[in-house]
C-alpha cells in the first residue's frame, strides 16, 4: 500500500504527494471482498421490526439492492429487488398472505423466494418450479430484523448473549444511518481517549465529570473479540468500565452516564448495537438501548427517543444545525469527517489508540481464515445458558493512601477486576453474574482492609 510521507516542516502539504488508498481488505463489503465475506458468515440486522408496515421496504446491505417486506400472515421476507421476470422493482410489489407480488406481471414470491403464481402462464406451465427469485433467511428477534447472507451450508444458529434476556431489562430499539464506511463507525468503541476529549473537555461535559478523567487503558482479549479496561480515579472510588467488542461488528457500551461516584460491583450493558455495512461508504447502527437501574440511576434516559435515526443521547446523527455541530461536536460528526472511508496509512497511532489496531488485526486475521475457506473462531464460552459477555461498570471505595503509587493502586484494581470479570470455571453457569458481584465485593473490602 502506497503511505503518505508526513514532513517534518511546515507549510509541506503541496511534497506530502498524492492521498493513498484505503485499506480495502478491512473495509469493503461487497460479495468476494474478504471483509464482506467474514462479516456474511454471521446474522446481520437489516431493520427494525417497527420499519416494516403495509409496504415493501427497499433495503441495501453489503453493496445489494434488496426489499424487505411483511406477508400478510407475519412473516418477514428478504429478496432481492428486481424481480426474476423483468426486472421490475420488488419495492412496488404488494405484500399478501404467504408471500410479495410484483406489480408489473403478478409473480407471486415466497419468502425463500420461490415462485408460488405466474399468472401470465399457462396452467401446467413447470417455469416457476425452474427458476427461483433471489431471497435470504430472516430471524426477528426483540424488535430487530435479522439476516444471514452467507453460504447456506455455512448458516450458524442465531447466538443469544447473556445481555440479551436480563429479567427486568428492556431492550428498545433503534438505528442510526451513517454516510461513511462500517469501520470507523465500529472502531469508535475501543477508543477509550476520544470520551475525555469529545465527550468532555473540548465543548461540554456530555456524560458526567468523571469522564474528563484521563484513565489508564488496557486492552484485553475475551472469548467473544476484545475489551477495553478503563481504569480511573474518581475522588474515594475507583471505576474500572470495559466496552465489549463481539467480533466481528456487534458492541456493547457500558452506562452512558456513569458518575463513577457510587459504588457498583458488574453494572450491566447500556448499549448493544451491531455496526451493518450497507456498502463500501454508508453503514448504519442498528441496535438497543437498555433500559434497567443499572444502567441509568439518575433517571435521565429516555426511551421514547429511541427508534429510526433516533436515540437518547448526544451527538448520534446529523439532524443539529451544522453550526452548532461545528461548535459542539459529537460522535457522529467525528466518525462521518475521517472520510467517507479511512485512510489507515494517513493516520499517526498512539499509545491511545491500541485498541483501535487490535481491533483491526483480530478482524484481518479472521477475514483472512475465510479467503482460505476456513470457518471463523467460535465465539464465546457455550455452556447451559446464554453465551457470557464482558461489558460493565464497576465502581468501588478504595481510597487514597498516603505515601502510596496511586496510579499503580488504580492500574491494579483494573487488572483484579478484569482477571474476576473474564476468568473462573464460573463463567459457563447461570448464575455467574451474582458470582461476578460477589467476588468483586469480597476483592473491594480486602483491598480496603490492606491497602498496600
Amino acid at each position: 500500500m502506497e503511505r503518505k510521507v508526513f514532513l517534518r516542516k511546515p507549510y509541506a502539504a503541496y511534497e506530502r504527494g498524492r492521498t493513498p488508498a484505503e485499506d480495502a481488505e478491512l473495509t469493503h463489503v461487497e460479495q468476494g471482498a474478504p471483509m464482506g465475506e467474514y462479516l456474511r458468515r454471521y446474522w446481520q440486522p437489516v431493520a427494525l421490526s417497527a420499519e416494516l408496515g403495509e409496504l415493501p421496504l427497499p433495503v441495501r446491505m453489503f453493496g445489494e439492492d434488496l426489499v424487505l417486506f411483511r406477508t400478510r400472515s407475519g412473516k418477514p421476507g428478504l429478496l432481492e429487488k428486481h424481480c426474476a421476470h423483468r426486472g421490475a422493482s420488488l419495492e412496488f410489489g404488494i405484500c399478501e398472505d404467504e408471500g410479495l407480488r410484483c406489480c408489473y406481471h403478478g409473480w407471486l414470491f415466497g419468502v425463500d423466494g420461490t415462485i408460488l403464481e405466474t399468472p401470465g402462464e399457462p396452467a401446467d406451465s413447470r417455469l416457476r418450479h425452474n427458476i427461483c427469485q433471489g431471497a435470504y433467511p430472516l430471524h426477528e428477534y426483540q424488535g430487530i430484523v435479522f439476516g444471514y447472507f452467507g453460504p447456506a451450508d455455512r448458516k450458524p444458529e442465531f447466538p443469544v448473549y447473556d445481555s440479551f434476556e436480563r429479567e427486568g431489562d428492556r431492550l428498545v430499539p433503534y438505528c442510526i444511518t451513517y454516510p461513511c464506511n462500517w469501520l470507523q463507525v465500529h472502531e469508535n468503541v475501543m477508543d477509550p481517549a476520544h470520551a475525555v476529549f469529545l465527550h468532555t473537555r473540548i465543548s461540554f461535559t456530555q456524560f458526567s465529570e468523571a469522564w474528563g478523567e484521563l484513565p489508564d487503558m488496557a486492552f484485553v482479549p475475551t472469548p467473544t473479540g476484545m475489551i477495553y479496561v478503563t481504569s480511573r480515579r474518581w475522588q474515594d472510588k475507583v471505576w474500572v468500565r470495559s466496552n465489549d467488542i463481539l467480533l466481528p461488528n456487534l458492541a456493547q457500551v457500558g452506562h452512558i452516564w456513569e458518575e463513577g461516584a457510587h459504588e457498583k460491583a458488574f453494572g450491566r450493558v447500556a448499549i448493544t448495537r451491531w455496526t451493518t455495512p450497507i456498502d463500501n461508504t454508508t453503514c448504519r447502527i442498528i441496535g438497543w438501548r437498555h433500559f434497567h437501574p443499572d444502567a441509568d440511576p439518575r433517571g435521565i434516559a429516555d426511551e421514547t427517543q429511541c427508534g429510526v435515526e433516533s436515540v437518547d443521547f448526544f451527538g448520534q446523527n446529523g439532524a443539529r444545525d451544522y453550526a452548532e455541530r461545528q461548535r459542539i461536536p459529537g460522535d457522529y460528526d467525528a466518525m462521518v469527517s475521517q472520510r467517507r472511508i479511512a485512510v489507515h496509512a494517513m493516520e499517526s497511532l498512539t499509545r491511545c489508540d491500541r485498541g483501535v489496531a487490535m481491533l483491526r488485526q483480530s478482524l484481518r486475521r479472521e477475514a483472512r481464515r475465510v479467503a482460505q475457506g476456513e470457518d471463523p473462531v467460535p465465539l464465546g464460552v457455550h455452556g447451559p445458558g446464554p453465551i457470557p459477555t464482558y461489558c460493565h461498570d464497576t465502581v468501588v471505595s478504595i481510597p487514597v493512601v498516603e505515601g502510596t503509587d496511586d496510579a499503580a493502586v488504580v492500574r491494579d484494581v483494573g487488572a483484579a477486576i478484569t482477571r474476576i470479570v473474564l476468568e473462573g470455571d464460573y463463567h459457563a453457569l447461570p448464575e455467574r453474574e451474582a458470582i461476578v458481584r460477589e467476588r468483586i465485593a469480597a476483592f473491594a473490602e480486602s483491598r480496603r482492609l490492606t491497602p498496600a
